[in-house]
């Protein structure tokens, strides 16, 4: 039993490894109808990942607008750093 759960947690590990180092280490942007923003992946790294994944970590998952500006809006606000205006994210092309 215990090398069982020994080889799971291996599996667990390796793999969490494995998605870890597939993370993006440029810029990503994001569409939006008020203006397309750009996410610097790399400079929100010190985070810890569930942060902004909580359900599946280092999956990309579809925000709807309301979850996404609380995220991010209540992070920076709470930080006291990063943009917290609409037009300080969103950007027209």
């Amino acid at each position: 039993m215990k090398l069982v759960l020994s080889l799971v947690v291996a599996a667990v590990l390796s793999v969490g490894t494995a998605m870890a180092a597939e993370a993006p280490t440029g810029p990503i942007t994001l569409k939006a109808k008020q203006g397309n923003i750009t996410f610097n992946h790399k400079s929100h790294a010190a985070q810890k990942c569930d942060a902004c994944h909580p359900t599946v970590p280092m999956k990309i998952e579809p925000v709807a607008k309301d979850a996404a500006h609380k995220l991010c809006l209540d992070c920076h606000k709470a930080e006291a750093k990063g943009p917290t205006k609409c037009a300080e994210c969103h950007k027209k092309a």
